[in-house]
């Protein structure tokens, strides 16, 4: 897709969540893409990007009740950090971001990064549906010739599964030691069902703490805005570790069109399905917390 001839869509804004949010509140997956005359994408993209500028993202933030967010690094963006870089020096201690590198990058850069509020490293082993690899993502197989820099800066990985082969993969990785968080719900097939092994070894690896799932329901199911054929996965998740969870919402929803759904119903949906207070604040205020050191300043 070239980006010269692309149009950027705004995406659709929140409404307000019925349920209050807890203070400290944070949204742990949202991408922000910046107007291409400013920040020119990285190269060919897998698909349009939306205008999501840090302004939006804030302003969405505010709509929602939530005072933290994570951006994530798209993939058109491929390894120019200068959009996130931005938004996190914007963000005046609200935002943490997820960048990408691979095994080349430098000393110097990673340590740059890791002082601007990138707290971890992305990688992708999802697939368009055409099965081709996202352009300008970066592969699971590069965490190995980073694994060792990103301990001593205190770095996690977070993980883009496929349902294809999750056991496999995440014993390939756990043994670089390194912190590993998985988007989507663990990139899950709901199709299989609760008892499938591949989610029963996900639950397994969650108990044990060795891992950390993102609770972002809407890339699991198109059955919105209730998503009833995700609550079974859903409440296995939380029955199996609550302080490994995080909530985050997937806004501005790329490539899901008139299908986006409502980031203020996510949230409201999140209450409906952890009715308990203490789970909330855990996995809403806690855990994210904790993970990307918002008690702290990064230096």
């Amino acid at each position: 897709m070239n980006a010269a001839t692309m149009e950027q869509a705004p995406p659709r804004m929140p409404s307000p969540p019925t349920l209050p949010t807890p203070k400290h509140a944070c949204d742990t997956h949202t991408h922000v893409f910046a107007p291409l005359a400013d920040f020119p994408l990285a190269g060919p993209a897998s698909y349009a990007p939306p205008l999501a500028p840090v302004s939006l993202h804030l302003q969405t933030l505010d709509v929602l009740g939530v005072e933290r967010g994570v951006i994530v690094q798209p993939a058109p963006y491929g390894l120019d950090l200068s959009v996130l870089l931005d938004a996190l020096s914007r963000g005046r201690g609200r935002l943490r971001g997820i960048g990408t590198a691979t095994g080349e990058t430098a000393d110097a850069a990673l340590t740059s990064m890791r002082h601007a509020g990138v707290c971890g490293l992305r990688f992708t082993e999802a697939r368009l549906p055409n099965g081709e690899r996202y352009r300008g993502s970066v592969a699971a197989e590069q965490l190995g010739s980073l694994a060792s820099r990103m301990r001593e800066l205190s770095m996690h990985a977070q993980l883009w599964p496929s349902p294809e082969g999750i056991p496999g993969l995440l014993q390939s990785l756990l043994p670089f030691d390194v912190p590993l968080v998985l988007e989507h719900m663990g990139g899950i097939d709901i199709r299989r069902g609760v008892n499938d092994p591949a989610f029963q070894f996900l639950l397994a690896v969650l108990r044990e703490g060795r891992i950390w799932i993102k609770l972002t329901v809407c890339r699991r199911s198109t059955a919105a805005p209730a998503y009833p054929d995700l609550r079974p996965f859903h409440d296995a998740l939380v029955n199996a570790n609550p302080q490994r969870l995080l909530w985050g919402s997937d806004w501005p929803f790329v490539r899901m069109d008139e299908r986006a759904p409502d980031a203020g119903r996510l949230l409201d949906l999140f209450g409906e399905w952890v009715d308990d207070a203490v789970l909330r604040h855990m996995i809403l205020v806690d855990n994210p917390q904790s993970l990307y050191r918002f008690d702290r300043t990064i230096q």
